[in-house]
């Protein structure tokens, strides 16, 4: 079937041909026209004519052109071979009319002919044609450049090649639409670029290769890389902190393709025992607060991306807030301390009821002038610490009234040291200021005032020097004052008591002295037989004194004294002598522990003189009883009487059995040994004492 261009073109050489004939006597012109087609299409390997007509001259001379070189030249009707370029000779040949003839063309016989035909006197004419060969694809492949499609790159392009084959028109398809060249693909020679590549260009991409005689498809799988992408990192249980001690995990994730890997970083230093992202944290401790980064690697484009999270771990301070005050500026002002050591943050802490806006950190004060209002007023810290809220209070007050407390040693040079304490409860703790009449006392050779001034030590070769002085001590603080007056007295003891085992082998003395007494030891004295040798089995004889002497010497410090070895059965007479060096103060009272003295020698001789009448007395007592029985058988030998009450008095009175007064009267209960340990102020109850039974008078009437 003929195409209308080329009958058209059929027609427009007919019409030439015709009127050249018709004018051929009035005109002699040479003219050069195709007698087919001018654009053809070869196989190659095949044999192909470009075919011309000419007119208006005999036998002009034919040069062909491929491109702009000539590459044949003939006369028409010449008897001569035709003159072909030495690189053309196995291809072209011309025919008897001038067509030009390719005899198995050849791929590279692709290109624009021209015809010159010549004849002398009568000019030049010449036509063109386009030839073009192709071969059957084979073997048609698409390829890749770079190897990877990257989001954010500036392109990646496909290109396709093959074995065999020319392409007369290429067609490019994504995922099966057709693509067409815009500001995001371009269609260039055996390619497509694809321009600013994004995730959305991840596809099959095909190409479609067309020619006259031959027609191939292939297409290739791409994928465009990307990320990573903005992570999520969060912990897990998510807690605005954690307390040491705790268990967590750090999650670290983001999206890509591929997948990108991830690694946990602190301190500098990348943590190898996270996977896949997850890093897990058992029982957390402080050291391991702070920033963790975690790094995201894509392994194909080698993007990466980080981000960091601070993990806050905590601990609570050690034990509990802790309240005081103390005075500053010479006693004019009240500084209020609170403290709650440790712990990771350091409390907060406050004195809401001193100002509501400062606080302090771990360790925090407040100065506030004295005033008679902080006296007794309870003042409240606030410890607010994340893992604990507490607090503490405090209470300012002046100076309570106190009681002095004196102790007596002897130095090494033999001197007489009396220690004077003076304290008094108060908050801020009270300052203590002495004086000696209305003298202020210093440190020197005689006094000697400890650092907290709390102590007074006086130095002194004997009793009389203390007791000729009064001295004061004064306790002060910011909120007030307390004044007492001291006078020393000599070697005393206040009350004494006895406390016997209950063996009567052992007794315990106990003694209390007053609290301004100058004591520097004790004799326990004993009146009485000796004690008992500690060999058991000893023959030794034990003699009996009527005066006291020491058994025992105690220090100052002392108040009580253990005698062992006493015999149950004999009387002993105990006191205690306090003393001052060598000046000995009054004895304590007397306490005796034994059996009763004995009868008088009266009761004695009224005894002796009583035991013949009662025993008349009994004899005559039965022999009424007897005669009573015997009478009452005669009466009646069956009947029974009750017995006589003066019998049944004499058996009840012999059954009851009286205790000894020795027993009831003299023993008292142990001492109370804690009660030992208290200082003397404090032992305000009375010792027990011990009081011998009243002596047993016996009289008998005959």
């Amino acid at each position: 079937m003929m195409l209308p261009d080329e009958s058209a073109r059929l027609g427009a050489v007919f019409l030439v041909v015709s009127l050249s004939f018709s004018f051929q006597g009035a005109y002699s012109e040479l003219l050069v026209f195709p007698s087919g087609p001018t654009v053809v299409n070869a196989r190659a390997g095949s044999n192909v004519t470009l075919a011309v007509s000419f007119s208006g001259a005999p036998d002009p001379v034919v040069t062909w052109f491929k491109g702009g070189l000539p590459v044949l030249t003939w006369a028409v009707g010449s008897s001569a071979a035709p003159d072909v370029a030495e690189d053309n000779r196995e291809v072209l040949s011309v025919e008897a009319d001038g067509s030009l003839t390719f005899v198995s063309v050849p791929l590279g016989y692709t290109s624009n002919y021209t015809v010159k035909m010549t004849k002398s006197g009568l000019g030049e004419a010449q036509t063109a044609f386009t030839l073009k060969v192709f071969d059957i694809f084979q073997d048609v492949e698409l390829s890749m450049l770079p190897p990877f499609a990257k989001e954010g790159s500036d392109r990646f392009t496909l290109r396709y090649a093959m074995s065999q084959g020319v392409v007369e028109q290429q067609t490019w398809l994504f995922n099966e639409g057709e693509i067409k060249t815009s500001s995001h693909y371009s269609v260039e020679q055996s390619s497509l670029v694809i321009l600013n590549p994004k995730r959305g260009d991840t596809g099959w991409y095909t190409v479609i290769l067309t020619n006259p005689f031959s027609r191939a498809s292939t297409r290739i799988n791409v994928t465009v890389l990307y990320g990573p992408e903005e992570p999520i990192v969060e912990a897990r249980p998510p807690l605005p902190f954690y307390v040491s001690g705790d268990s967590l995990s750090l999650f670290c994730r983001a999206e890509g393709i591929p997948q990108p890997t991830a690694e946990w970083i602190f301190g500098g230093q990348t943590l190898s025992d996270s996977r896949e992202g997850v890093l897990n944290r058992t029982n957390v401790h402080v050291s391991q607060g702070g920033v963790y980064t975690c790094k995201l690697i894509n392994e194909l484009t080698k993007e990466q991306l980080q981000r960091s999270m601070t993990l806050s771990v905590y601990e609570r301070p050690s034990g509990n807030p802790t309240c005081s005050v103390q005075s500053v500026n010479v006693n004019a002002d009240l500084q209020y301390h609170c403290q709650w050591l440790g712990g990771t943050p350091l409390a907060q802490l406050s004195f809401p009821a001193l100002s509501s806006t400062s606080s302090g950190a771990g360790n925090f004060s407040m100065t506030v002038p004295a005033s008679d209002t902080f006296n007794g007023k309870t003042v409240k810290c606030m410890a607010v610490h994340p893992v604990e809220q507490n607090q503490c209070n405090i209470t300012a007050s002046s100076p309570a009234e106190f009681l002095p407390a004196v102790r007596t040693t002897v130095n090494s040079e033999g001197k007489i040291v009396v220690a004077i304490h003076c304290v008094s409860e108060a908050a801020p703790q009270a300052v203590v200021s002495w004086s000696k009449g209305s003298e202020a006392v210093t440190n020197g050779t005689t006094y000697q005032i400890s650092n907290d001034t709390t102590h007074l030590k006086i130095h002194g070769y004997n009793v009389s020097n203390f007791l000729q002085q009064k001295y004061t001590c004064t306790c002060r603080n910011p909120l007030g004052s307390q004044r007492l007056e001291i006078q020393l007295r000599g070697p005393s003891v206040s009350r004494s008591s006895l406390f016997p085992n209950q063996d009567g082998t052992i007794i315990t003395l106990t003694w209390e002295v007053p609290s301004t007494s100058i004591v520097t030891g004790f004799d326990v004295q004993m009146k009485g037989p000796d004690l008992v040798p500690e060999i058991r089995n000893s023959t030794q004889t034990r003699a009996t004194s009527n005066e006291y002497r020491t058994v025992q010497q105690k220090p100052g410090s002392a108040r009580s004294a253990d005698v062992f070895l006493l015999d149950p059965d004999l009387t002993y007479r105990f006191r205690v002598v306090p003393k001052a060096r060598l000046t000995d103060g009054e004895p304590s009272e007397v306490h005796r522990i034994g059996p009763g003295e004995g009868l008088s020698g009266p009761a004695i001789t009224g005894i002796a003189a009583g035991i013949p009448c009662s025993l008349l007395f009994l004899l005559l007592l039965g022999g009424l009883i007897y005669l009573c029985i015997y009478c009452n058988k005669n009466k009646s030998r069956q009947a029974r009487y009750p017995v006589s009450r003066a019998v049944e008095k004499a058996i009840t009175t012999q059954s009851e059995t009286t205790p000894h007064n020795l027993l009831t009267g003299g023993l008292k209960s142990p001492p109370d040994y804690n009660r030992l340990q208290l200082n003397p102020s404090e032992r305000s109850v009375a010792l027990p004492t011990f009081v011998p039974p009243p002596p047993v008078r016996v009289a008998t009437t005959v």
